[in-house]
């Protein structure tokens, strides 16, 4: 499952819907937080998130994700110039991950996505209907 985070939920419904539209199994969260609970009850293969959120920016969600999933792979992606500091601080410790800059061309999500999945891709098992009845307020609901 790819999850997919930004703090604009318009942002995060259309790059799931892209994903989900060509084949991968994908979800959408608005914060750090909401993010954290849904990859309790469906672990992402590839977590897809925006930089700038308030509360947990998206490398501290993706450093927290991956301490819990050991294989979840990471796209980070932001249109803010300001996050090269971030992410020199996250490499630093260790943490390195792909980056997309906004506005993210659908083809070179796609494309990052299967890179990220391998021979995986695209993923074909999705948990949704369980992990809504688990955490049913935190799931974004995606219409194609």
């Amino acid at each position: 499952m790819v999850l997919v985070v930004d703090d604009e939920r318009l942002i995060a419904d259309t790059l799931s819907i892209i994903l989900s539209r060509n084949g991968f199994s994908a979800m959408a969260a608005y914060d750090g937080k909401s993010a954290l609970e849904i990859a309790k009850v469906v672990p992402p293969e590839v977590l897809v998130t925006d930089v700038m959120m308030p509360g947990m920016t998206g490398i501290e969600l993706a450093i927290a994700l991956q301490q819990k999933i050991d294989d979840c792979r990471v796209i980070l992606f932001s249109g803010q110039a300001s996050i090269m500091d971030l992410l020199a601080e996250a490499r630093a410790k260790g943490h390195h991950f792909t980056t997309l800059t906004k506005p993210v061309p659908p083809a070179e999500l796609i494309e990052c996505v299967r890179e990220c999945l391998g021979s995986d891709a695209p993923s074909t098992v999705l948990k949704r209907a369980s992990a809504e009845k688990v955490i049913g307020r935190v799931l974004a609901p995606i219409s194609i």
